[in-house]
C-alpha cells in the first residue's frame, strides 16, 4: 500500500521543519532518497510517529493487529527527503501469520537504508526479543524507546544511555502520541546513513553460535536471501524451518540433509526442536540486555488501573458495555436529528426558488431536482450521523476500550466456532466492510479467514449505520435503532455456527495484547475522522450525486417503472411499494444511496407520510443484511475468491429476505 503526500503537511508539535510532500516519479524517487523503515510490535505507536512526520495517510489505532499492509510516504525532514515505510506490527520474522510475512519479505527484499526500531518501553524485556532478530539482518539501525510515559507510569526505569552502549546503536527516549523526541530520533536516523553505520547480531550461546557458523560456512550462495549477503542469518532461518528460506534453498538435497544434521545438533544438546532453541537463545538475549538497562520501581496507581477494574470486570464490564453501547447510538441519533431538518428545510427552500425560473415539470428543473437532492442528501442526512459516529470510533480507538470489547466478547466469537482475534474484523467493520476484509489477513487459519470474512461483511458499517439511524432512528425512535445492532449480533452468532460447524476445527484461546489507555489528542481524532470521511466526499458523495440525476432522468422518461416492475416480486413480498425497487440498485454502489434514493423515489424526505413504521423497518432490515456495496465485493474477490464470493452474496440475500419477513410479521404485531 502506498500513500503519498498530496499537500505540504506541517507539524507544530514537533518542528517547523517536517513536512511531506508529493510525489512525482516513485521508481525515480526509491532510487534517489534514502529509505527510513519503521519495524516494531503491534502497538508499539510505529503509526502514530509515522503520521506525525508523513501526516494522516492511514489510521494508527490502538489496537493490536489493525494493520497488515505496508503505508509509504515521501517526507521532508529538516530539509531531508526520504521515503517513509511503516511496516504491519510484527512479533517476529517467523511468518506466523500474513502480517509477518509482510514485514520479512519487506525486510530481505527491499532497499532500506535505515531502520528505526519503535520499542514499546513499558514492556521492553518483551519488546527486545524482536530487536535482537532485527540485528541479525545486520541493516543500519536506530532504537526508537516509545511510550516513555506509559514506562514512567509502570515504574519502569531505563537506562537508555546503557542500552545504547551494549547495542552500539543510537537509542532514542520519544513519546510519540505527543511528539516529543520524534525530531531527534529523526535526526539520528539520518547521521546513521551518512555514517553508514551497521548493526551487529548479539551472539548466542557457545554451541548455537557454532552450529549456526557451521551452516553458515556451507551455504554456496547467500545472494538468493534478497538484497543482502548475510550467511549466518540465512543459517538461522533455515535451521528454523522458515518456509521463505526453505523454498529457496532446500531442493539443493546436499544442503536439506545439512541443515537437517545441524538441526539434529541442537536438539540433541538442547532437548527441544530446533526453532525453540534459537527462540529461547533470542529471549535469554533480550531478557540479559533488560535487566543490565531496566530497573522496576513501585507503579503509579492512576486512573487507567481504576477504569479496568470496572471495564474488564466479569459482571460489571458487560454492563458498562451495553450502557456505553446505548447511550453512544442515541446520542448519535439525537444530534442527527436535531440538525437534519434545518437544513433539509434549507435545500427545500433554494429548490422553491428555483422553481420560480423553471417549470417543475420540465427536464431542466428534472436536472436541478435531481443535483439538489443529491447534494442535499449528504450534507443533511449522511454527515449528521456519519461525523460523530466516526468521531466516537476515533475517540474508542485512540483511548483504547476497543481492545477491552474485544476481550469481553471473546466467549461470543468461541460460541460462534471463532477464535478472540477474528473480533478484530467485526470492530473494524463498524467503520467500514473493506478494512474488515482486509484485517482477516491476521487470522493464521484460512478457515477462520473465510468465516471471518463473511461475517464482517454483515456487521452494519458506517454506511449501513447512517441507514439504520436516518430512518429508524429518526421515524422510529433511537431504541428501535440499537435493536437492529442487537439483532444483528444474534444473526452473526447463528450465521457464525453454522458455518463453523460446517467447516469444524479445534478453536484456540485468545492471547490479545491489552494496550494502555491514551487520552486522545483532539487534532489526532478529528484527522482520523476525516481521513475516513474522505472516502464518502470522494467516492460515495458523487456517486449520490450522479444516482440522483440518473433516477430523476430515469423517472422522467419512465424507465424507473420498468426497473421496479422488474423488482416487483421481492419488493411484493416484503410489503414494500414497487417505487422503492430502484433503491436497492443503488444501494450495491454505496449503501448510503439506498436511503438517499428512497427519498427521491418517494417524492418526500418525510417517509412516515408515505411508509408505515413496519415497511421503514423492513426496509432497513433488508438493506442493511443484504448484498455488500462493489468495493467490498472487490475486496472480497481478492481474498476469499469468486467462488466464496458469490457464496457469501448469495448468503447475504438469502439472510436479508429471510430477516425482513421477520421484521414484517414483527411489525404486524407491534405496530
Amino acid at each position: 500500500m502506498e500513500w503519498h503526500a498530496k499537500l505540504p503537511f506541517q507539524n507544530q508539535s514537533m518542528s517547523p521543519n517536517i513536512n511531506s510532500r508529493k510525489n512525482k516519479s516513485s521508481l525515480s524517487d526509491d532510487a534517489q532518497h534514502p529509505q527510513i523503515v519503521l519495524v516494531g510490535q503491534p502497538n508499539c505507536g510505529k503509526s502514530t510517529i509515522f503520521n506525525r512526520v508523513a501526516g494522516y495517510h492511514s489510521v494508527a489505532t490502538n489496537f493490536p493487529g489493525a494493520t497488515v499492509e505496508f503505508t509509504r510516504s515521501h517526507v521532508k525532514i529538516n530539509g531531508q527527503t526520504c521515503d517513509l515505510v511503516d511496516l504491519p506490527g510484527t512479533y517476529s520474522l517467523q511468518s506466523l501469520d500474513l502480517a509477518e510475512e509482510e514485514a520479512k519479505k519487506f525486510l530481505l527484499t527491499q532497499k532500506i537504508d535505515v531502520i528505526i526500531n519503535v520499542i514499546d518501553a513499558s514492556i521492553l524485556g518483551r519488546s527486545l526479543d524482536l530487536t535482537t532478530e532485527l540485528l541479525e539482518l545486520e541493516l543500519p539501525m536506530v532504537v526508537c524507546l516509545n511510550m516513555m510515559d506509559e514506562a514512567t507510569r509502570k515504574g519502569v526505569l531505563i537506562a537508555s544511555s546503557k542500552l545504547a552502549e551494549l547495542l552500539d546503536l543510537p537509542v532514542i527516549e520519544t513519546i510519540g502520541s505527543k511528539g516529543h523526541g520524534i525530531d531527534e530520533l529523526f535526526r539520528q536516523a539520518f547521521q546513521v546513513i551518512r555514517l553508514n553505520r551497521q548493526s551487529h547480531h548479539r551472539k548466542m550461546s557457545r554451541h548455537v553460535e557454532k552450529v549456526v557458523q557451521e551452516l553458515a560456512d556451507y551455504l554456496p550462495d547467500c545472494e538468493k536471501t534478497g538484497r543482502r549477503k548475510n550467511c549466518r542469518l540465512t543459517a538461522i532461518k533455515l535451521i528454523e524451518n522458515d518456509p521463505y528460506f526453505q523454498k529457496r534453498f532446500l531442493p539443493d538435497d546436499e544442503l536439506k540433509n545439512k541443515v537437517r544434521k545441524c538441526r539434529k545438533k541442537l536438539e540433541t544438546a538442547h532437548g527441544l526442536p530446533a526453532d525453540e532453541v534459537i527462540a529461547a537463545e533470542r529471549h535469554s538475549l533480550a531478557l540479559g540486555l533488560f535487566e543490565r538497562v531496566a530497573k522496576i520501581g513501585r507503579p503509579r496507581k492512576s486512573w487507567k488501573d481504576w477504569a479496568d477494574d470496572v471495564l474488564m470486570h466479569p459482571i460489571f464490564g458487560y454492563v458498562f458495555m451495553a450502557l456505553f453501547l446505548y447511550t453512544f447510538f442515541n446520542v448519535i441519533f439525537k444530534f442527527g436529528a436535531l440538525i437534519e431538518n434545518p437544513i433539509l428545510n434549507f435545500f427545500n427552500m433554494q429548490l422553491d426558488q428555483v422553481s420560480h425560473y423553471f417549470p417543475k415539470n420540465s427536464f431542466l428543473f428534472t436536472l436541478i431536482n435531481g443535483l439538489f437532492q443529491g447534494f442535499a442528501g449528504g450534507i443533511a442526512i449522511v454527515f449528521p450521523y456519519l461525523v460523530p459516529f466516526l468521531l466516537g470510533l476515533a475517540f474508542m480507538e485512540d483511548f483504547g476500550y476497543l481492545p477491552r470489547i474485544a476481550f469481553l466478547m471473546d466467549r461470543f466469537m468461541h460460541k460462534i466456532g471463532l477464535h478472540g482475534p477474528s473480533i478484530v474484523p467485526m470492530i473494524l467493520g463498524y467503520g467500514c466492510s473493506v478494512p474488515a476484509v482486509l484485517s482477516t489477513r491476521i487470522l493464521s487459519s484460512p478457515r477462520d479467514r473465510f468465516i471471518a470474512s463473511v461475517v464482517s461483511v454483515l456487521i452494519p458499517c458506517s454506511a449501513r449505520m447512517t441507514i439504520i439511524m436516518g430512518l429508524v432512528g429518526y421515524f422510529i425512535g433511537g431504541t428501535a435503532a440499537l435493536g437492529i445492532y442487537l439483532l444483528n449480533l444474534i444473526v452473526i452468532g447463528i450465521v457464525g455456527t453454522i458455518l463453523s460447524r460446517m467447516m469444524s476445527e479445534d478453536i484456540p484461546g485468545m492471547i490479545l495484547e491489552m494496550p494502555s489507555y491514551q487520552w486522545p489528542s483532539l487534532r489526532v481524532v478529528i484527522a482520523k475522522t476525516w481521513l475516513r470521511l474522505k472516502d464518502f466526499i470522494v467516492i460515495a458523495w458523487p456517486l449520490l450525486i450522479a444516482g440522483s440525476i440518473i433516477l430523476s432522468v430515469a423517472e422522467w422518461y419512465h424507465i424507473d417503472a420498468l426497473i421496479n416492475r422488474a423488482f416487483s416480486p421481492l419488493t411484493s413480498l416484503l410489503g414494500l411499494p414497487a417505487a422503492v425497487g430502484t433503491t436497492l440498485i443503488f444501494g450495491i454502489l454505496r449503501k448510503e444511496l439506498s436511503m438517499l434514493m428512497l427519498f427521491q423515489a418517494l417524492g418526500t424526505t418525510d417517509v412516515s407520510t408515505v411508509l408505515s413504521s413496519g415497511q421503514i423497518l423492513v426496509f432497513t432490515l433488508f438493506v442493511v443484511f443484504y448484498i455488500p456495496c462493489l468495493a467490498t465485493l472487490g475486496i472480497l474477490l481478492k481474498e476469499i475468491g469468486w467462488r466464496k464470493t458469490l457464496f457469501a452474496s448469495g448468503l447475504t440475500i438469502f439472510i436479508a429476505i429471510f430477516i425482513s419477513l421477520l421484521g414484517r410479521g414483527f411489525a404486524y404485531l407491534v405496530f
